[in-house]
């Protein structure tokens, strides 16, 4: 693994570390972190009451915009994702979320609850 590579796997762990605290505080549940499915990876998955939430955290080091950085295609794979490890762990009559956690150096984690919705 390459040095810009590592360093950019362990931004992400750090910032994925700041988001589980951040929705704990909030009163989320953490179910699972860097949840792998056939359909793909999801950063962070939590419940809150009969809510199953997928939760994309996006860090960046510079104060580079934040805006669309979730491509449809993106959460498509993730809503599938999560719907596989929904039915796998018998979950599957909670309501599913989308959510986003950003993060930037200096600035407090911003929690975007209901990010996405499948079309």
């Amino acid at each position: 693994m390459s040095g810009k590579r590592r360093n950019a796997e362990s931004l992400g762990r750090r910032a994925e570390t700041l988001a589980v605290w951040l929705l704990r505080f909030k009163g989320y549940g953490i179910l699972a972190r860097r949840e792998r499915t056939p359909a793909g990876e999801i950063d962070i998955i939590a419940r809150r009451g009969r809510t199953l939430v997928a939760v994309e955290v996006k860090a960046r080091r510079a104060a580079a915009p934040l805006g669309d950085v979730i491509g449809d295609r993106q959460w498509q794979r993730i809503c599938r994702a999560l719907e596989m490890y929904a039915g796998r762990r018998r979950l599957d009559h909670l309501r599913l979320r989308f959510d986003i956690v950003f993060l930037r150096p200096g600035r407090w984690p911003k929690h975007v609850p209901d990010a996405w919705r499948p079309s």
